[in-house]
């Protein structure tokens, strides 16, 4: 641990960076992943990082295949059947051509059903979504993709691929695909409030005591003598409890008031005279920081709190879309260079620190991914129920459109966010 906490600022950033959103997406698609199987849907991959070059191993048991890519940022899962648009009307056809001959290229799938309309791209596509449905897989240095389903006793064509279709998402009714794709929202949410449950109940928020951190060097409270790792006692001779009431006493104070501090300091009590000083708005200022102790709450209050802050997230991310605190809350968003710097130094603050960030990310992750923007997880549920009303498919074409734009938004956003930090971060310092 001491070597992770020594390193480099700029080393550790990147560091914790891959690491906090490479787990905090591979329980996102995890959650995809789990939903997917629970409902029987065929799943290809699961994999941790960006799609390219990987270490992978594929289950014979499931027919999945695992791995890490050579770019382990983030995670994504296949899922069979997710091509929208509509269905190819021959697609059955081809299936049946497939399970008959047990090996299939598209020039066959062209020979064959040419006569019917299907040329070159079309036998390609056809190809190409029997391989993802799982029906067939590609057969190494050929042009072929081999069968890997099998046709029952007087089973037609449209019965095959119906059957098939069972184990794919386009397969699925409308419910069970929006269940499907709000999981990874779904599973980042329960983690966050676990851990902010967990946390809050174990260990405790942070709470402020009368114990002195912070004597700021010039203030009123310096010039009395007053030194860190002093604990007030009283002011005015009126015994203070807690924080706050140290906080309410001196601003109920005018700026040159005197205020006596009793305060205890390696056993020992003494009493300082300060002078208040002057805030920039004006208020008394004594120039003092507390110290933090963590407290435990019961564990139900702790779950209640962690709930209210899931909906504060929310609230936050809804400024967005306001023109009136768009501003604010552009000025307070982190991108993921941003937020690289604020989980190194979590981290090294300690475990408890860096559990707490995973929570607010892991939050935060889940909160945008509900947005209903394509491509996002709620612009995708958004998309299957305009579907369902519509009762037919959204074009191909438009569906890439529709995405292609709410991607270049997003981008957009991204790309500013990240020029705001690197000068924050990284020129400035």
């Amino acid at each position: 641990m001491s070597l992770l906490a020594n390193m480099p600022t700029g080393i550790a950033a990147v560091f914790w960076g891959v690491a906090t959103f490479s787990l905090l997406v591979l329980l996102h698609e995890g959650g995809h992943f789990l939903a997917a199987r629970a409902f029987g849907v065929k799943v290809h991959e699961f994999m941790l990082g960006l799609p390219g070059p990987a270490l992978k191993r594929r289950s014979k048991r499931s027919g999945i295949t695992y791995g890490i890519t050579a770019i382990p940022l983030g995670g994504y899962v296949r899922i069979a059947g997710m091509e929208p648009g509509v269905e190819d009307p021959l697609l059955g056809a081809a299936m049946g051509l497939l399970a008959d001959r047990g090996s299939l290229a598209a020039s066959d799938i062209e020979d064959v059903l040419g006569a019917r309309g299907v040329a070159g791209d079309r036998a390609t596509s056809l190809l190409a979504t029997l391989e993802d449905w799982g029906a067939a897989e590609p057969v190494k240095d050929s042009p072929d993709s081999s069968s890997t389903i099998h046709r029952l006793d007087e089973e037609t064509d449209d019965d095959l691929l119906t059957r098939v279709r069972r184990g794919v998402y386009r397969g699925q009714p409308v419910w069970k695909r929006i269940v499907i794709l709000a999981a990874g929202v779904v599973i980042n949410l329960l983690t966050a409030i676990l851990i902010f449950t967990v946390t809050l109940s174990v260990w405790g928020p942070p709470t402020p005591t009368l114990t002195l951190d912070v004597v700021q060097a010039g203030s009123a409270a310096a010039k009395a003598g007053l030194r860190h790792g002093d604990t007030i006692l009283a002011l005015d001779g009126v015994r203070v409890a807690k924080w706050d009431s140290l906080l309410a006493r001196v601003s109920s104070s005018k700026p040159g008031a005197t205020l006596k501090v009793t305060y205890s300091r390696s056993g020992a009590t003494a009493t300082a005279v300060a002078v208040l000083g002057r805030k920039a708005d004006g208020h008394a200022l004594l120039g003092v920081g507390p110290g933090t102790r963590n407290v435990p709450v019961p564990v139900l209050t702790a779950l209640k709190d962690s709930v209210t802050w899931t909906g504060l997230v929310f609230v936050a991310i809804a400024q967005f879309f306001n023109p009136k605190t768009f501003s604010t809350a552009i000025g307070g968003a982190r991108s993921v260079v941003g937020i690289s710097y604020e989980v190194a130094n979590a981290a090294k603050a300690g475990p408890l620190q860096y559990a707490w960030m995973i929570a607010l990310l892991s939050l935060s992750l889940g909160v945008m991914n509900i947005l209903p923007i394509p491509p996002l997880d709620g612009g995708k549920v958004l998309m299957e129920i305009v579907e369902k009303v519509a009762r037919r498919p959204i074009r191909k074409g438009l569906s890439y459109a529709i995405s292609g734009v709410g991607t270049a938004l997003l981008f957009s956003l991204i790309f500013y966010l990240m020029y705001a930090d690197v000068v924050r971060y990284i020129i400035k310092g």
